[in-house]
């Protein structure tokens, strides 16, 4: 099977990290399904595609809704009759608040988007590339350089990044007999709505303020390319992308 045939799904797609890939896999031939809360934002991503926008399907959706993650699956297979990819990339981060003053709201609406939403989506991966012929597939998961070391005030999200990193492993251990293959993009600051506050400074694990590296997001497209246009007989199962400056390493 050639790329220019290839179907993805890319969750998150109506900005930042989600929408450069989902253009990057328009660009180099994939067929793509764009999921999002906000069709004006999934929309917008159609149209910077430019002569590759009819291959783009946006598909307005919610991933904490079961419901809704079995339509999008269902959409995406009725428009291109298989899925060779899964891009889980649709995810929250709460206030940056000390932890004891978290609502219940703040921690489960970041539990449900960053966590339960990948898990719906993959379950619904699997349940076509396992049937479909040639069976099998790829997911990626977006993982974070939080899944290793946290930021201060940062307690849902970094949590669910460290569960992220359970569920590549469970999925890339359970795919196997289904010729399905899963991997995870830690990424660091590249530069999209997400990172913009870090221009003022964000706050570092010695209780001090500091403005932060960022990279171009086009750094990330073109990881999460390599890693979807592997074969599927190999797999790049954990890759970090970072601003090379960042205080990642040593950070804490």
């Amino acid at each position: 099977m050639t790329t220019s045939n290839k179907v993805a799904l890319v969750t998150g797609a109506g900005s930042g990290v989600g929408r450069y890939a989902a253009l990057a896999l328009l660009g180099d031939g994939y067929n793509v399904a764009l999921a999002g809360r906000r069709p004006e934002a999934l929309n917008k991503t159609v149209e910077m595609a430019g002569d590759r926008s009819a291959f783009a399907l946006p598909i307005p959706t919610n991933v904490t809704n079961p419901d809704e993650v079995r339509s999008l699956f269902s959409k995406t297979k009725a428009k291109f009759g298989r899925l060779d990819l899964l891009f889980n990339n649709a995810g929250m981060g709460a206030p940056p608040i000390p932890l004891e003053d978290l609502t219940f709201k703040q921690w489960s609406e970041v539990v449900a988007v960053n966590l339960t939403g990948s898990f719906l989506c993959t379950q619904e991966a699997f349940k076509i590339m396992k049937s479909q012929d040639p069976k099998g597939g790829r997911i990626i998961n977006n993982g974070s350089v939080s899944a290793h070391a946290p930021r201060p005030f940062s307690a849902p999200y970094t949590s669910t990044k460290h569960a992220i990193t359970g569920l590549t492993k469970s999925t890339s251990l359970d795919g196997r007999k289904h010729d399905i293959a899963c991997g995870q993009i830690d990424i660091g600051n590249a530069a999209t709505e997400m990172t913009a506050r870090m221009k003022n400074g964000v706050p570092q694990a010695n209780g001090e303020t500091m403005v932060e590296p960022t990279m171009d997001v086009d750094n990330v497209s073109q990881a999460v390319l390599y890693m979807a246009n592997r074969p599927l007989d190999a797999n790049a199962q954990f890759l970090t992308i970072m601003a090379t400056k960042m205080p990642y390493l040593g950070r804490g």
